[in-house]
């Protein structure tokens, strides 16, 4: 049965770090696999984890940048993994689960926002591609080791983002309509809400909840696409180093690494959610379904409703299971 969209009063909210939200619990003996944990709020994630005692093993494109970034830390493994590679997310897939080991959290982190237009090996656009199939793909491959896990969460990051648009299920890779970047990004934000939806549904009766979550606005690495009209049009300006400096009226709505991986930690330990699942969460809470109608996606809070429509998750699902052979 799906979970209501509406705040629960978690007493949390915006400016809880991810550290508070993990409220000193015990993580031994769990096994978490965080994608783009080596980079962003993905970083934040993988150092709270591994700091409870959870081990984490991060898939990386990058394996120097994820030796730089956690490399160090203890309890944390290191593997290779590209999301927009069938055979490479097939090859991280029997690689762990040839382990035996369950797998208790499974964080979809990674992903890319707004480059120009580009296709993966199997012509598909890349957001999509990145944000979306590869992570269904993943989940799919990784299915038995959630099972063994006895009781598992999957959380997808999506993003206020997915107010800049529904998935076109006539035309998700824009071979058709005029690209738009920002509308790309949107539909892919979209689709891991979706899924989240879709994979609750089907592992409620073994014990695996899904989440979807907004980590709130941040300025990480995520922005390397964003051009200067990009950045003008929200008060931020790219230093010569690429850091970015932010207006002081731009700065108080943003968030810091800390705070922006608070509500990933919270769907992923949190009891307060224990018995629920595939709700989109921002500032660790369920978000609020928005009414139909237009919204400002850089001020809005809540999640559209379709982003959480059952009957669209299920098409996206039967989409994402033709687009990329996987079936759990």
């Amino acid at each position: 049965m799906a979970s209501p969209q509406e705040p629960i009063g978690s007493g949390f909210g915006g400016s809880t770090t991810a550290a508070e939200a993990l409220g000193g619990r015990d993580l031994s003996g769990v096994v978490a696999v965080v994608t783009g944990g080596y980079s962003g709020i993905g970083t934040e994630t993988t150092r709270v984890l591994a700091g409870a005692g959870a081990t984490v093993v991060v898939p990386a494109r990058s394996a120097e940048k994820a030796r730089a970034n956690v490399g160090g830390l203890p309890g944390v493994e290191l593997a290779a993994l590209d999301l927009t590679d069938p055979a490479s997310v097939d090859a991280f897939a029997r690689d762990f689960l040839a382990t035996g080991r369950p797998l208790h959290l499974l964080i979809h982190s990674a992903g890319v926002m707004a480059p120009p237009l580009s296709r993966d090996a199997r012509g598909h656009e890349l957001q999509f591609s990145a944000n979306h199939l590869g992570h269904f793909q993943l989940a799919a491959r990784l299915w038995p080791a959630l099972l063994r896990a006895g009781g598992a969460r999957v959380v997808a990051l999506s993003s206020r983002g997915h107010l800049f648009g529904a998935v076109d299920f006539d035309d998700p890779d824009f071979e058709r309509r005029p690209y738009d970047k920002w509308k790309a990004y949107g539909q892919s934000k979209t689709a891991n809400a979706l899924f989240a939806l879709g994979l609750d549904r089907r592992g409620e009766p073994h014990g695996v909840r899904a989440f979807s979550v907004h980590p709130g606005a941040i300025l990480t690495d995520l922005a390397r696409h964003m051009d200067e009209d990009d950045l003008r049009r929200y008060n931020v300006t790219r230093r010569p180093d690429g850091s970015f400096e932010v207006a002081p009226e731009m700065a108080r709505h943003l968030k810091d690494v800390p705070r922006g991986a608070a509500t990933t930690v919270w769907c992923a330990t949190s009891p307060r959610l224990d018995g629920l699942g595939g709700v989109y969460c921002e500032d660790c809470d369920v978000a609020a379904a928005l009414p139909d109608g237009p919204v400002d996606a850089a001020s809005t809070t809540g999640v559209a409703r379709w982003a959480c429509d059952p009957d669209l998750a299920e098409r996206l699902w039967t989409l994402s299971e033709a687009m990329t052979g996987a079936r759990l």
